[in-house]
């Protein structure tokens, strides 16, 4: 429980942490926000770690001189990057080991072609959207491995939603961080940039789901 309020005290006062490191360690910091971005994006069962709210604040530090512009921007972009395409490839490495295809009772080839199809139709909207979701931004690359998406174009969309990501957030944090009145708010800033993308996938899924529920059966 203590661990749990320590987690939510450092994602909701992410700027104050980050700025008390950059005064200890200096350019260290650079190091620790390629870590946890490329953890967040990369590992599988670190969904809860603060991406949208980590690389606003990152870019509101760059607006005063605390940071580098370019080099934060670029460094986070690599990890990403990086991130989702480990993510991709221990999915295309590990699925085919957990479901074993077809010899395995838990392998469903009618649910692995649905995805499979879903993914080499939508997964490139799926992968550039899913960047700006808690959760769905480390499971989306993940799946994408497992259902065989077209490794190339799993690149390419990574590439494009890495940019779109880090260079936009980092951006608005950079051009509005230090606002007084984003200042003021900056906690129920972050409390947004966290639960209103949450709330849209929930209710995508709920959507989806009651289609699904609703549409004739052939």
């Amino acid at each position: 429980m203590e661990l749990i309020t320590l987690a939510i005290d450092f994602i909701i006062h992410i700027d104050r942490y980050l700025e008390t490191f950059v005064a200890t360690y200096g350019a260290w910091v650079y190091a620790l926000l390629f870590l946890i971005i490329f953890v967040e994006t990369g590992v599988v069962v670190m969904p809860f770690l603060p991406g949208d709210s980590l690389l606003f604040v990152v870019g509101a530090m760059c607006g005063v001189g605390l940071m580098n512009y370019p080099v934060a921007v670029g460094l986070l972009f690599v990890a990403a990057v990086l991130g989702d395409q480990s993510n991709y490839l221990m999915g295309r490495y590990f699925g085919p080991k957990v479901f074993q295809w077809e010899n395995s009772r838990f392998f469903n080839k009618n649910a692995f072609d649905k995805a499979h199809n879903f993914y080499e139709r939508y997964g490139g909207i799926t992968i550039i959207l899913a960047r700006f979701a808690p959760f769905l931004r480390t499971f989306a690359p993940f799946v994408a491995g497992v259902s065989d998406m077209n490794r190339s174009k799993f690149t390419w969309y990574n590439l494009l939603g890495g940019a779109l990501w880090v260079g936009g957030i980092v951006t608005a944090g950079f051009l509005f961080g230090n606002i007084p009145v984003v200042k003021a708010n900056l906690e129920k800033i972050i409390w947004a940039m966290i639960l209103i993308p949450g709330l849209v996938v929930i209710y995508g899924a709920w959507k989806a789901g009651r289609a699904e529920k609703t549409a004739p059966r052939a």
